[in-house]
This record gives C-alpha cells, sequence and structure tokens, in this order.
C-alpha cells in the first residue's frame, strides 16, 4: 500500500486510496457503456461482436493502466464514439470498402501517431495552444458531454423543426434520469464523498425497483473469443493501395489527433494540473493513448484514445494514475461480468454527465470574454463541441478564427508559429471531412 502510495504521489496530491479508487470506479461507471455500444455499432460493418466487446474491453484497460501508469494521469482511454460510426457507417458500408481493410486503415494512422508522438510534434502543439482557448476547450468539452447526457437522459430530444427540443417528462426513464440529476446535485451541493457515483448507484436501484432496467438473469459470463478480428489489421495492410484509402486513414489519423489531444488538455485544466499554460508529462500522456490507439487496431476495434467521461472521476476527487489503473482493471473484470454492466443504462450515467458538465463550464470565468478577438475563437470552440457533436469540429471552428481575430486587433505578433500552421492544417482538415 505505501508502494503504491509513494509511487503516484498520494500525499503531493492531496489525495489518499479510498478516493482514488472511487474515482477509478466512477469513471468506469461513466464509460463501461462502450463495452455495448461499440460492438453495435462496428457490428453493422459485419464484425464479429464478441470479438469486438473483447477487443473493446482489453484496448480500454491497456490504455488507461498505460495512462495511469506510465504518464500518472487520472485519464481512461477507450475506443471513441464518433469515429466508430464513421469506420461503419461512412467507410464501410457508405464506401463498400471490408472492415477488414478499414481495421488496418486505422492501424496505419495509428502507426503515424506514434511517429508523431515519438517526434514530440502533438507536445509542441499542446503547449502552442494560448491559455484562453485552453480554458474554451475544457469548458466546450463540459458543454458537449452535458449535451449527451441530456440527451442520453431523453430530456432533450431530437426535433424536426427546431432540430432539438424538450424531451417527454411522462416517459419512465426521463423520469429516471430526472430523479438521478436532482439527487446527484443534493448530494453534490452538500459535499456528500463520491456524490455522483452514489447517485448513480441509487438511480441504478430505483431503475431495477420499478422495472425501467431489467434485472440481470446472470451475473458471470465467459469473455467472446477475439480470433475474430485479432490480427486482421496487419495481414489486410497492404489492401490501402488507393488515393480513396489514403484520404480514409488521414481522415482516422485527424479526427483521432484533435479529438484526443482536445480532450486530453480539457480534462488536465479540469483537474488542475496545468501548470505557466503546459500540461507536466504530456508527452508521456499522449504516448500512451497512441500506444492504445495501436494496440486496439490489432485487436479489432477502431481508433482508441482519451475518454471524456474520465472527467466523472476527476469529478470526485481523482488526481493520480491509480485512478486510470483502477479503471483498465475494472475493464478487465467487466469481460467476465458483462451481464451485470448492463445495470448501467445512460439513464444512470447522464446526471453524472449533466453534473461534470456544470462543473467543467466554471472554466469559462477564466477567458478574457472583454477582448473580442479572444471571445470570439473561445465562443466558437465552446458552443461548436456540442452543436457539431464532435470535439475536433469544435476545436477546428476556434482554432481556424484564432490568427483572423489576432490579426484584425494588430495582435497578429502574440500568435506563434504554430498556431498559424494549425489553422492552415484545420482548414484541411474541414476540407477532408467535406469532401470525402
Amino acid at each position: 500500500m505505501n508502494s503504491i502510495k509513494q509511487y503516484f504521489m498520494f500525499d503531493e496530491l492531496e489525495t489518499n486510496f479510498k478516493r482514488e479508487t472511487l474515482a477509478g470506479l466512477t469513471t468506469f461507471v461513466s464509460m463501461c457503456y462502450i463495452l455495448f455500444v461499440n460492438p453495435t455499432v462496428l457490428g453493422a460493418a459485419g464484425m464479429d461482436q464478441g470479438a469486438v466487446f473483447t477487443a473493446t474491453a482489453l484496448a480500454s484497460a491497456i490504455g488507461s493502466i498505460i495512462m495511469g501508469v506510465f504518464a500518472k494521469y487520472p485519464i481512461a482511454t477507450a475506443p471513441a464514439l464518433g469515429i466508430n460510426a464513421f469506420f461503419s457507417y461512412t467507410v464501410v458500408i457508405g464506401m463498400g470498402i471490408p472492415w477488414q481493410t478499414t481495421l488496418a486503415a486505422v492501424f496505419v494512422a495509428s502507426l503515424i501517431f506514434v511517429l508523431i508522438t515519438i517526434f514530440k510534434l502533438r507536445e509542441k502543439i499542446v503547449d502552442a495552444i494560448p491559455a484562453n482557448l485552453k480554458y474554451a476547450i475544457s469548458a466546450g468539452i463540459g458543454m458537449f458531454i452535458a449535451f449527451l447526457g441530456l440527451q442520453q437522459g431523453g430530456i432533450i430530444v431530437a426535433n424536426k423543426s427546431t432540430l432539438v427540443g424538450l424531451g417527454s417528462f411522462t416517459t419512465p426513464t426521463t423520469l429516471l434520469t430526472v430523479f438521478g440529476l436532482i439527487v446527484t446535485v443534493i448530494l453534490m451541493i452538500r459535499k456528500v464523498p463520491g456524490g455522483i457515483f452514489v447517485g448513480m448507484v441509487l438511480t441504478s436501484i430505483l431503475g431495477v425497483i420499478i422495472n425501467v432496467i431489467p434485472m440481470p438473469t446472470k451475473f458471470i459470463a465467459t469473455a467472446p473469443s477475439l480470433a475474430p478480428t485479432f490480427g486482421q489489421a496487419i495481414t489486410h495492410i497492404g489492401d490501402i493501395n488507393t488515393v480513396q484509402l489514403a484520404v480514409v486513414v488521414l481522415t482516422f489519423l485527424l479526427v483521432t489527433f484533435f479529438d484526443t489531444t482536445g480532450t486530453l488538455i480539457g480534462l488536465a485544466q479540469q483537474a488542475g494540473f496545468m501548470k505557466d499554460n503546459k500540461m507536466p508529462r504530456v508527452g508521456k500522456a499522449l504516448a500512451a493513448d497512441s500506444t492504445a490507439m495501436v494496440a486496439g487496431a490489432i485487436m479489432g476495434t477502431s481508433p482508441v484514445g482519451a475518454y471524456v467521461e474520465s472527467s466523472a472521476g476527476i469529478a470526485v476527487g481523482g488526481r493520480s494514475g491509480f485512478t486510470a489503473v483502477v479503471t483498465g482493471i475494472l475493464f478487465i473484470f467487466g469481460l467476465f461480468f458483462s451481464p451485470l454492466l448492463s445495470v448501467v443504462t445512460s439513464q444512470v450515467t447522464a446526471p453524472s454527465l449533466i453534473i461534470v458538465g456544470v462543473l467543467m463550464a466554471q472554466s469559462l470565468s477564466k477567458i478574457e470574454w472583454t477582448k473580442l478577438e479572444i471571445a470570439v475563437p473561445s465562443f466558437l470552440i465552446v458552443i461548436g463541441m456540442p452543436l457539431t457533436y464532435s470535439i475536433s469540429d469544435g476545436l477546428a471552428l476556434g482554432m481556424i478564427a484564432y490568427p483572423i481575430t489576432m490579426i484584425a486587433a494588430k495582435r497578429g505578433k502574440e500568435v506563434s508559429p504554430m498556431m498559424y500552421v494549425l489553422s492552415i492544417i484545420f482548414i484541411g482538415f474541414i476540407w477532408i471531412l467535406n469532401v470525402k
């Protein structure tokens, strides 16, 4: 126990074993839905859902444990939502490219990802982003995950006339979300330790009692075989021999690059890790998620990266890498307790995402809103992430606008060369997404 305490610097970070364990559990409960969502999404592309389930669990575990032990950050990793839909519905179904070849494209993108991490290109980008935009990224991610929570809980629904609208409060699942939100808010205001996690537990129990959440028929199950997908990415790497597939590789690279980089910055900002506008050990954190992406591609899943739901664990006090290690270990256990995980529905996790969104929105107070050249790109990031349903797209809007507004304010010399380069790259990024 003492060795764990010393290695993860509990005293320096003013944390303890119990708090870190609870944070890891909270993070896992907040993101374990990916174990069921990812196989469904990739299954639409013809992939074996059992194999994808196992690949998802193992890739998430490997990335989270490496992040915790090597980079010592309370940030978990898993296959990202959105990019998995691009994998199945755009590339495989839309373009007619076999899933094996698409998996090979993910593998190639992950290798490039590792190379640019080794040469510290990602680290230079993180350091080059101005403090105001980093605050905007943190707040934007908060808005994004709060929107996810509102949507998953049925409080916000699709509307043909206005795009989104208020959901029905006569629906049992929506009422369960409202119950969870009220309980969690009360617990947080009363400063009950682990309030977010306690809220999840109480919401799950009520859901089972009122038959909104089905009681599992069993608690333990054998982990599905990885054989149908394992190694397919490597054996089909030679299939990437057209311009179209090169664009697919580039898209996987760019989306994952900006998505995970933005997420890391936002989470580090939330946890208070930023020092002099820099993220300590950022190189190790970036190496951890790029390694996880390689492992995930080999085992058979879409791109893996830092997960925004890690903010739930950070919100309950997770500050050391031990939080991520606990989350990773729970993903391994999740292989054998998959029936029990079905109790953690989207209505259970939705309240925690909304509350975490509130906490992350506090970064808005640190942005220089009185300076329009700062306010405009910051606002585009904050509003862009939830409205485009993408961290990378929202980031692109702000990054493209920043040099323009700074030049207009005759402050162009204050913009670093890297930011000018990023602006051009993001313009190309938006163009690629629109012509694919």
